[in-house]
């Protein structure tokens, strides 16, 4: 009951916060699943800015740009005909003012969850991009492929559709997917947390790991208790980025929209402030 709480708590806060400022700043939404919230890195609170303020703050670094705000508006759990479905567009994404650059990324939970995926879930990110369009008319709508949370094949099935949506709405496909398993042959499990059943901890650890455990499972970020638990079936399977992790998605999501930043400015300069 108590993660549960917490993960209401999380999602009113996405929903209330989601704000764009709309001053003068180049606008930026994020909009997709729990590998775009980062639900349970803002649960533990690690030190250093989350995925969307890092976001900000690569593109700032590039003095040459307009200053950018970076909106959050993902939700773990999420597929896109839920979005849909349960209003949550509408009420967190369908009026937020001056948009200029949308990203989207769903396919793992629709996969999971969308009946008859294959053949719908073409279909619903046409529906939501039929929606951006109208509601965002001046935004770049940029479909992204997923990160590397399944097996390859699964993946590709997944990725491939969203291919197909961007070749039939003549958008251009942002491909997180090879960057992000370029890192991971670095260290297959550097980019994941582990969370991990608190009854399948051996009973001698179970005390001195309670301040570790949300909702019954012993969640932390990195490696750090990799030597203790790491023999024990499944501890690393659990494959939602850490901060390294979002730190990859930021770092390629930063180098793509540069430029396109820069194109964007030659063609409709505007004034360059501090960022």
């Amino acid at each position: 009951m108590k993660f549960a709480a917490t993960f209401i708590t999380l999602l009113f806060l996405t929903l209330s916060n989601v704000i764009a400022e709309h001053d003068g700043k180049i606008q930026i939404l994020l909009l997709g699943d729990s590998t775009t919230e980062g639900s349970i890195p803002r649960l533990l609170k690690p030190e250093g800015p989350h995925f969307e303020e890092v976001i900000r703050r690569l593109l700032a670094a590039e003095t040459d740009l307009p200053a950018c705000n970076v909106i959050q508006c993902g939700v773990s759990g999420e597929y896109i005909r839920r979005l849909l479905d349960s209003g949550r567009y509408e009420k967190a994404a369908s009026k937020l003012p001056g948009l200029d650059y949308i990203f989207v990324r769903y396919g793992i939970n629709d996969r999971a969850r969308r009946e008859k995926f294959s053949e719908n879930f073409t279909k619903d990110f046409q529906e939501l991009i039929a929606l951006l369009r109208k509601d965002h008319p001046k935004a770049l709508i940029i479909p992204m492929t997923v990160i590397p949370f399944a097996d390859k094949a699964t993946s590709k099935e997944i990725n491939d559709l969203i291919f197909q949506v961007g070749r039939d709405e003549k958008l251009a496909v942002f491909d997180i997917y090879p960057r992000y398993a370029k890192e991971l042959e670095k260290g297959h499990n550097m980019l994941n947390y582990r969370r991990y059943s608190i009854e399948n901890i051996p009973e001698k650890y179970r005390e001195w790991m309670a301040s570790q455990v949300h909702g019954g499972k012993v969640v932390v970020m990195g490696n750090e208790f990799d030597a203790l638990f790491g023999h024990l079936p499944g501890w690393t399977s659990d494959r939602h980025p850490n901060l390294a992790g979002y730190n990859v998605i930021a770092d390629e999501t930063a180098k793509y929209l540069a430029p396109i930043l820069r194109t964007r400015m030659k063609k409709s300069p505007v004034k360059v402030e501090a960022n």
